[in-house]
């Protein structure tokens, strides 16, 4: 029991992993921004600005639910070098020819379809492959690591990105994310594979089978279906704000763009801190429900009053949400992937992938039309109260179903 106690979680695959997706975090935040802000600068449409957002997640309607069998019989290393291979191509390509050519909002479309494709695969095998690289007992921790990267990476970039926006060439930049995307595939390359051996060849029919399995699985798993249900309006509701704020932020004579990277920082210090905490102190699995219940309360409202703040109360508010919102995802994680079974992650995780899609989609869009329509404030508000609706519809009120979810913890393999 007492060399339990002393095991890290910092073996050479885990730290692996982890370098890789810092870098991949770094090129992913150095290019999504920059884009947003080109398009709307470009086109100075709230719709339009939401249209291109939107075809990043168009793959995940379908897609996902026909790769997710492949992703679970196959090796999950495979995926994820040459899905970031793939990646580095498309960012040279895009880097060399926008040099030479004038804005093409087309361009930016197919840009953002294609990598939303391959976003689709890379997420699904590395959801899937991530809790194997957990050593089993430390996956708060993982989760933890996890969940601090991406907004340690924002807290960097944000400030940096919005700053050099304009100064650097588009094209320099999409050729400088291709070379930090490389690197990540040397690392990745290193990762020991988790296949088992011996696996015979898969067949139609099995993968056939095999989606059937994901589906019956989902049926009988209500708390399941409850609580991503739940996310996917919650994201959706928070992308749609986000591209209100954008737009507010970028026609106030009071606020600029180098302020709305300050404000992405604020959140994502509240997350860096709070993953931390985690990585520190385990939340109890019998207080996890309550916790997240209180989290999603006050995210959402706190979404709906954003822009009516001074921009002081702003960054505390994005402060507060960024620390409060990392650690309801953790707690969520570590109980879902811990309560699915090993063989079933990439298809239930395909699954939500879609209804997460059409949320974002569906809110995205709705943003995009309400900020033509009325005030930016008045739009974030009304998503903002869907939202907390929603909160009661599928979390509070269906406890039964949900608490055993995010009580369950990962068994150590014998």
């Amino acid at each position: 029991m007492e060399h339990s106690k002393k095991k890290s979680i910092w073996t050479k695959d885990f730290t692996y992993i982890t370098v890789a997706v810092v870098l991949s975090s770094i090129g992913g935040e150095a290019m999504n921004l920059p884009v947003s802000l080109l398009v709307f600068e470009e086109t100075q449409s709230t719709f339009l600005s939401a249209i291109v957002m939107v075809c990043g997640m168009l793959p995940d309607i379908v897609l996902p639910i026909f790769v997710a069998p492949l992703i679970d019989k196959g090796d999950k290393k495979k995926w994820i070098v040459g899905l970031d291979g793939l990646l580095v191509i498309l960012y040279m390509v895009m880097g060399i020819w926008i040099s030479g050519h004038e804005f093409s909002y087309g361009l930016y479309l197919v840009f953002v379809l294609a990598v939303g494709t391959i976003s689709v695969f890379y997420r699904l095998a590395y959801s899937a492959w991530y809790p194997d690289l957990i050593p089993a007992g430390l996956e708060q921790k993982g989760y933890a690591v996890s969940g601090t990267i991406y907004p340690t990476v924002i807290v960097v970039m944000s400030p940096v990105v919005t700053f050099i926006y304009g100064k650097v060439s588009m094209g320099n930049l999409f050729l400088a994310v291709a070379a930090v995307t490389f690197i990540s595939v040397l690392v990745e390359s290193r990762i020991k594979s988790t296949r088992k051996n011996g696996q015979e060849v898969y067949t139609f029919r099995q993968y056939l089978e095999d989606m059937k399995e994901g589906f019956r699985y989902m049926r009988k798993e209500k708390g399941i279906r409850n609580i991503y249900t739940y996310m996917s309006i919650a994201n959706g509701a928070s992308g749609g704000v986000n591209i209100i704020t954008q737009a507010y932020y970028q026609t106030q004579p009071w606020l600029t763009v180098t302020m709305l990277g300050f404000l992405k920082s604020a959140e994502m210090i509240g997350r860096v801190l709070s993953g931390l905490f985690q990585y520190k102190k385990e939340i109890p699995q019998e207080k996890r429900y309550a916790f997240t219940k209180g989290v999603y309360l006050f995210y959402d409202a706190m979404d709906s009053v954003l822009l009516f703040m001074p921009y002081p109360l702003m960054l505390l508010n994005r402060f507060l949400c960024g620390g409060l919102g990392t650690g309801s995802a953790t707690i969520r994680e570590t109980a879902v992937q811990s309560y699915l079974p090993e063989g079933m992650r990439a298809r239930v995780n395909a699954l939500f992938s879609v209804i997460f899609s059409i949320g974002g989609i569906a809110f995205q869009l709705l943003a995009g039309i309400l900020g033509q329509l009325m005030p930016y404030r008045y739009a974030a508000l009304f998503i903002g109260i869907l939202t907390l609706l929603s909160v009661f519809l599928f979390i509070i009120l269906p406890a039964k179903e949900n608490r055993p979810v995010y009580e369950a913890v990962r068994e150590a393999a014998s």
